[in-house]
């Protein structure tokens, strides 16, 4: 079976990215794709980085948590990768409760001050 390779708008079409990001992954060497001619493309390494970035992303992780965090698997291997990730996980996780806590507090003084302006018109 042939290896997967995406073309350059393949691969913005599939993670639904603009080409700007895409080229600044690969600027920040995030991603290294295949280069042939002017053209790029991206085989199953890249895909495979381009789902973990993107989830990264999604959990609020820094491009540079997530640079050090793939950097990690090609010196050290997935058991020091994996070590890492709990960390980083701990550390974000204690971020979001903090950023929950804070909206929380933000919503019940919005609704109180809603309800309370409510009240005075009567």
């Amino acid at each position: 079976m042939p290896e997967v390779r995406l073309s350059f708008k393949e691969m913005c079409a599939k993670f639904d990215v603009t080409p700007r990001t895409l080229r600044y992954y690969e600027y920040i060497e995030l991603l290294s794709p295949e280069k042939e001619a002017r053209a790029r493309f991206y085989g199953p390494r890249e895909l495979a980085r381009m789902t973990l970035i993107l989830r990264g992303r999604r959990f609020g992780f820094s491009l540079e948590d997530i640079r050090q965090w793939l950097l990690i698997y090609e010196k050290e291997g997935t058991e020091a990768q994996m070590r890492e990730w709990v960390e980083l996980a701990d550390r974000q996780l204690l971020e979001l409760a903090e950023q929950k806590k804070q909206l929380q507090d933000t919503i019940q003084e919005l609704q109180k001050l809603r309800d309370d302006t409510a009240k005075t018109l009567g």
